[in-house]
C-alpha cells in the first residue's frame, strides 16, 4: 500500500466481458484529480461506471457537476463506455489526441473497426470530443498543478499519458502491458518506443496505470521495465512459432503463441489475435 498526494482519487471500476467459457473478469482504472479549484477526470469507465465515478466525487463532500474537465487516454470501451453518461450529467469538456476521436464520436464505426466482446454493454455512446491535445500540450488543473500530454502510441495510434507536475505523477493509461495478461496492442514497435519514452523520465514518483494498482519509488521503473520485456517475450513467441509452421493461419498462431506465453486457451480472443497480427506485420 502506497501512499500518495490526496489530490487524486484512484477507482477501480470491475466489469467482465464474455467469453465461450462464461464470463471474465476485468478491471480498469479512472482517476479522479481533485483540487480546490477544479475536479479533473482521466478516462471513464466502462458504461455504468459513473456511479461508482460520482460516488466518489460524493464522499469528497464535492458534487458531480463540479467535474469540468474528462481526459480520454484513448478511445477504447473500458475507457470511454461512462462518458456519454458523465458528459451529460456534469457538462465537462472531453479532451482526446486527434488519433481516437474518430472512434470516441463515432462508437459503431469503433465496433466494425475493432470488435470487442460485449462491445455494446461497455459502451453507452458516442461523445464529442471538444478538445484535442497531443505532445508537449499541457492541461492547467489549479494549486499551480498541470497535467503534461505524452503521446504514447502503440496500444493505440492516439494513445496518451499525463505527467502531473511538479509533483512528477504518471498517468500511463494502456501504454504499460502487464506481464502475465493479455497483451493488447496495435503496433509492438510503437509500444516499445513508448515504453523507452516513458522509462527515461527521470524522477517519476508514482505511477498510476489503468491496468494495474498504483505504484511508487522504484517500483515505478520496475513495472516499466516488466512491461517492456513482456512485449519482447511475446514478440519471441511469435518468432519462434512462424519459424517452426511456415504459413500458418493467424488464428492457430495466436493459440500456440497464447500457450507459449503460459496464457489459458480462452486468452485467444479478437484483440490478442489483433495483437498477434500486428507482430506478424513486423516479421
Amino acid at each position: 500500500m502506497i501512499t500518495y498526494p490526496g489530490c487524486i482519487h484512484p477507482i477501480r471500476i470491475p466489469f467482465t466481458v464474455p467469453s465461450p467459457s462464461g464470463p471474465v473478469p476485468r478491471f480498469v482504472f479512472s482517476f479522479l484529480i481533485a483540487t480546490k479549484e477544479s475536479l479533473v477526470l482521466i478516462d471513464a469507465g466502462v458504461h455504468g461506471s459513473e456511479q461508482r465515478i460520482f460516488g466518489e466525487v460524493r464522499d469528497l463532500g464535492r458534487k458531480p457537476e463540479e467535474i469540468g474537465f474528462l481526459v480520454l487516454t484513448h478511445s477504447h470501451p473500458d475507457h470511454i463506455g461512462g462518458a456519454m453518461a458523465i458528459q451529460e450529467a456534469t457538462g465537462c469538456s472531453i479532451a482526446a489526441h486527434p488519433a481516437e476521436r474518430k472512434w470516441i464520436e463515432d462508437t459503431q464505426c469503433q465496433e466494425r473497426e475493432r470488435p470487442v466482446p460485449g462491445f455494446r454493454d461497455l459502451v453507452g455512446g458516442p461523445v464529442r470530443v471538444s478538445r484535442l491535445i497531443g505532445d508537449g500540450d499541457s492541461i492547467t488543473l489549479g494549486a499551480g498543478r498541470a497535467l503534461q500530454v505524452i503521446h504514447t502510441p502503440g496500444h493505440s495510434s492516439g494513445s496518451i499519458s499525463l505527467l502531473m507536475r511538479p509533483e512528477m505523477i504518471l498517468f500511463s493509461g494502456d501504454a504499460i502491458p502487464v506481464p502475465g495478461d493479455l497483451p493488447i496492442y496495435d503496433d509492438p514497435d510503437a509500444s516499445i518506443e513508448s515504453l523507452e519514452r516513458l522509462m527515461n523520465i527521470e524522477h517519476i514518483t508514482y505511477l498510476f496505470s489503468s491496468w494495474a494498482e498504483p505504484k511508487g519509488g522504484e517500483e515505478v521503473y520496475f513495472t516499466m521495465d516488466d512491461g517492456h520485456a513482456w512485449v519482447k517475450e511475446v514478440s519471441r513467441a511469435v518468432s519462434l512459432i512462424t519459424v517452426a509452421h511456415p504459413g500458418i493461419g493467424l488464428d492457430h498462431l495466436t493459440r500456440l503463441v497464447v500457450k507459449e506465453i503460459g496464457l489459458p486457451a480462452e486468452a485467444a480472443n479478437p484483440m490478442v489475435i489483433r495483437t498477434i497480427k500486428a507482430h506478424t506485420r513486423k516479421s
